[in-house]
């Protein structure tokens, strides 16, 4: 019997909300329905949905919730526009969801990148401290009376994909003394960033509560972004025929979240997880420090393994993690952790220490980035322009034509229309020595966009 422990986090439907699970008892497609005026929309001010809406929102304290069914990559994208006109820098980390610079493209918006503090022990990327991002946002001039070029809002990720948590109160209330909005992508959470003062939350349903994937939810609250914006944007990039099912998956999500049986439940499952700690702490299994007690992150680069080699190991044997990495390998117990999972994963997890561990792996290098860059090439131009694959050592002075999410730290260290510079090149190329296998020996540029080429590319 195998050990499935990725998202969704309904654990294969052990961890579904009862609401959810009556309605797929259902006969099959009879929940498949049109925005029937019973039923409604996210976007129709009458209706089941949006009664279910209203209601969600007095429970979380927001003053508005929206329901998506394009997962929370399409509610993103949607907050995006909203908090931002055409032509708007807005500060994004660099352990941005991909959706982000999509939603740059879409919004013609100009995307400030701002780097991370690092953890060389690990290789993972950690929250930003009040004092980082007060540095950031100096950098990028945020808040300044006559700024050439304004800031138009801020995102930030909290908790990450390994659950650790910002400091969200402290972080909000520093960027709207600056007076900028705030987004949190809050996929990974439970929408304590509503409570931290977060204008707009983007909340999944399957990653943290007991929904289906795809199905999500936008929060507002205050008066920096107006709930026209917002529902404009979706109307932009939300079907025209959401699925009833997913709807019903937000809406129960959502109330899982509040109600007494739901809290009930993920208590039960929070006490699974600190078993889980402690019984891997007993036996001396090396682990990452988590806020969220329903994620187990092994550290195993402390084992002497690298984590994708950990992963394809346990595979074999029926355990399924949700994220391997160079230095770490995260486990989802989800709301209905798998029975015995408190004996059984540690058990594996010390045959695997047993068949691949050695000494520690040497301490990770952070990429050489700087604290805020912004695209030399507008990201949409780059994405559309003409590209060619040149050799590593070839690749400094060109132009990223895509995306560069390296192992490690897995996050984009490049997005298109940035310039590779030599610090970059040359950590690219360590790394593909250090990880063979793992990261390309090729990268992606704009045809033509060596540095004396590059007026002709970006007046075209």
């Amino acid at each position: 019997m195998g050990l499935p422990l990725h998202l969704p986090a309904h654990g294969r439907g052990r961890g579904l909300s009862p609401a959810l699970q009556r309605l797929l008892r259902q006969r099959p497609g009879s929940w498949d329905l049109p925005e029937l005026p019973e039923l409604g929309g996210p976007l129709i001010d009458s209706g089941a949905v949006a009664e279910a809406q209203r209601r969600c929102a007095r429970q979380l304290g927001a003053e508005a919730v929206w329901f998506g069914v394009n997962g929370a990559s399409g509610l993103l994208q949607a907050a995006l526009l909203a908090l931002a006109p055409p032509g708007s820098r807005v500060l994004l980390p660099r352990n941005l969801h991909r959706s982000l610079l999509h939603g740059c493209v879409l919004g013609q918006l100009r995307p400030l990148l701002y780097d991370l503090p690092f953890d060389p022990a690990t290789g993972l990327w950690l929250p930003p401290s009040p004092a980082h991002l007060d540095a950031v946002l100096d950098a990028a001039g945020a808040g300044l009376l006559t700024p050439a070029d304004p800031v138009a809002a801020l995102v930030l990720v909290s908790p990450s994909y390994q659950g650790q948590r910002a400091d969200l109160p402290a972080l909000v209330a520093l960027a709207h003394r600056r007076g900028l909005p705030v987004l949190v992508d809050q996929a990974h959470g439970r929408g304590e960033a509503l409570a931290a003062g977060s204008d707009l939350v983007v909340l999944s349903a399957q990653k943290a509560g007991g929904g289906l994937a795809q199905s999500a939810a936008l929060l507002l609250q205050g008066q920096r972004v107006g709930q026209d914006a917002v529902a404009r944007a979706l109307l932009w990039l939300q079907t025209s025929s959401p699925s009833a099912l997913l709807l019903a998956s937000a809406e129960a999500a959502l109330e899982e979240l509040t109600s007494p049986a739901g809290l009930r439940r993920w208590q039960c499952a929070r006490w699974v997880g600190e078993r889980l700690q402690r019984r891997c702490q007993v036996l001396g299994l090396p682990l990452i420090a988590s806020d969220d007690p329903l994620r187990l992150v092994l550290h195993t680069a402390a084992l002497g393994i690298n984590g994708l080699e950990a992963d394809a190991w346990l595979l074999e044997r029926g355990v399924i993690a949700e994220l391997p990495e160079p230095g770490a390998l995260t486990f989802c117990l989800g709301l209905g952790p798998p029975a015995g999972v408190v004996w059984r994963l540690p058990r594996q997890l010390q045959r695997l220490r047993r068949a691949l561990g050695d000494d520690p792996l040497p301490p990770f290098s952070a990429p050489p980035l700087p604290l805020v860059a912004e695209p030399e090439l507008p990201l949409g131009v780059a994405w559309r322009s003409a590209a060619e694959a040149v050799p590593l050592a070839a690749a400094a002075g060109r132009i990223a034509a895509e995306p560069l999410c390296p192992y490690p730290p897995g996050i984009p260290l490049l997005v298109p229309g940035e310039r590779i510079d030599s610090a970059r090149a040359a950590w690219l190329q360590q790394q593909a020595r250090l990880w063979p296998g793992q990261i390309a020996d090729t990268v992606r540029v704009v045809a033509g966009s060596e540095a004396d080429g590059f007026a002709r590319i970006g007046g075209s």
